[in-house]
């Protein structure tokens, strides 16, 4: 089979979060397939633009300042008519609305552009451009029948809408034991570990998870609930822990870079979000074993099957999620159980390789 033309995938940066991630790992599997791959990051760069760069995938920044920025735009679209792709995918709101536009204008033939998170922040009039440059978009990607809702309410065609999961790398093995981890966290050695992971929105319910730990504290004083990720709301979380809790057994560890070596050491993933698509972070837990306790929402359900491959309790449902975790914390069978189920379901139905194949195969259909 002939490798596929030109591709420029054009998202809004390049730092560590969901949508940056899947574009790693497809951009990465298609250079090594033999695709001419290339990524722009429109308004700043960020961790990844190296480990693009050492991965061969060309990664450019725009360098966009303003809302609205012509200078930006010129520069963007100079860029695309440069490369001359075959087809550009955009990956989030703001490098859909400008790379759009820069590929139409500079002739390129086929457009795929990205709704990957519900967009709580999304204006009426941000949708209506949704919509006109959904007009002139051979497909629009979706990663999760929560989202698919999500566009369809929003007016989105279903006809140009294809669902392909998120996929999740095998997991990197952890070089720091778990009794190091304990130590650089200053946790007891006994310590119950329960990990959250994400930006620090009101979306994420994050007050809900305190309060959920609070209680359950109560059962299991040794536990210590670790946040990982910055965020707007992060001085607010940490004054409601202080009045709630503590900062002993609550610890805010910021945006980090080494997530990947706490991630195994967990014995409790949590997700309190009360409206998500495919939570990566979530799926790099079960990858790796953790049992996972998450909100029961569409995106969440086709992750995990209720008290199978983890538990799915009521949005802000403090008490239930205290259950759940108390369940894992004392049945170590039942843990080994779900962790073991989760990582199955992982592998077979969201693995790395089948999303940058299904992702291939579209971009051959629409090629042609």
């Amino acid at each position: 089979m002939l490798p596929l033309p030109r591709i420029l995938h054009i998202i809004s940066t390049f730092e560590r979060s969901g949508p940056e991630k899947q574009l790693f790992m497809l951009a990465r599997g298609l250079k090594c397939a033999g695709v001419d791959v290339h990524v722009c990051a429109l308004t700043r760069g960020g961790p990844l633009l190296e480990e693009f760069r050492a991965a061969g995938v060309p990664a450019t920044v725009i360098g966009q300042r303003l809302k609205a920025d012509p200078v930006a735009f010129a520069r963007l679209a100079r860029h695309v008519a440069k490369l001359r792709p075959a087809l550009v995918h955009t990956w989030d709101f703001t490098a859909g609305s400008y790379g759009r536009i820069a590929a139409r204008v500079t002739g390129v033939q086929h457009l795929v552009a990205g709704e990957y998170e519900i967009d709580c922040w999304k204006s009426t009039w941000q949708w209506v451009v949704d919509r006109r440059l959904a007009g002139f978009t051979d497909r629009v990607v979706v990663n999760s029948q929560a989202i698919r809702e999500h566009c369809v309410t929003h007016g989105l065609q279903v006809k140009k809408l294809v669902q392909i999961n998120n996929g999740v790398e095998p997991p990197r093995t952890s070089d720091v034991s778990r009794a190091e981890l304990l130590r650089q966290l200053d946790c007891p050695a006994d310590a119950k570990l329960i990990g959250v992971v994400g930006g620090l929105r009101p979306q994420k319910r994050v007050k809900d998870l305190i309060w959920a730990a609070d209680l359950l504290r109560v059962l299991h004083n040794q536990l210590r609930l670790l946040v990982i990720g910055a965020g707007s709301e992060r001085s607010t979380l940490e004054r409601f822990a202080r009045l709630a809790s503590d900062l002993d057994h609550i610890r805010f560890l910021g945006q980090r870079d080494d997530v990947w070596q706490i991630l195994p050491h967990l014995d409790v993933f949590w997700s309190g979000s009360g409206q998500v698509g495919q939570s990566n972070a979530m799926m790099e837990a079960m990858a790796l074993g953790v049992p996972v306790v998450a909100s029961d929402v569409l995106g969440n359900r086709e992750l995990v099957v209720h008290g199978e491959t983890g538990f799915l309790v009521p949005v802000a449902g403090r008490a239930a999620r205290a259950r759940a975790t108390d369940q894992i914390f004392n049945d170590r069978t039942l843990a080994e159980r779900i962790g073991v189920a989760g990582q199955r379901r992982m592998l077979e139905h969201f693995s790395a390789a089948e999303n940058i194949r299904r992702y291939e195969e579209l971009y051959r259909e629409l090629i042609g």
